[in-house]
């Protein structure tokens, strides 16, 4: 089984995942790039327009699925979406995320939402675990 740091290695490998929120009691999902995971939660941007981010606002309860398909392995990450407001943070993700930098010089900072997954805990998936009962590892001390 992965330990915390091994399974925070592994959200930070992957380039994708897949985020679920709820609204109105219906389940959403879509695909999404994490900024970076580290012991004070998950980092993630979008639009401040987006429904995601409309979301997380209205019920921070969510879940992230990560996926090595070629190693069999999944990791799935269950906490709270908090939006945090820190324009050097901002600035920082747009540095290095080329794509957005266009954006940001038509319509500026305002159109960024950023968020931070805390209170997580990680489900790890297996076909050699497949029938075992699940274990819950925190992510945070």
């Amino acid at each position: 089984m992965m330990n915390r740091q091994q399974i925070l290695e592994f959200l930070n490998k992957a380039q994708t995942c897949h985020l679920a929120t709820v609204e109105n009691s219906e389940p959403r999902v879509r695909g999404m790039m994490m900024y970076r995971a580290d012991e004070s939660g998950l980092l993630f941007h979008t639009g401040t327009g987006k429904d995601v981010f409309r979301q997380i606002q209205t019920q921070p309860a969510v879940e992230i699925c990560f996926n090595d398909l070629q190693a069999g392995l999944q990791v799935r990450v269950r906490g709270r979406a908090q939006i945090v407001e820190d324009q050097a943070l901002k600035e920082e993700i747009v540095e290095h995320r080329d794509f957005m930098k266009p954006w940001i010089k038509e319509h500026g900072y305002g159109l960024i939402g950023v968020f931070r997954v805390t209170d997580c805990v990680a489900s790890i998936w297996t076909f050699a675990s497949n029938f075992a009962p699940k274990e819950f590892i925190p992510l945070h001390p």
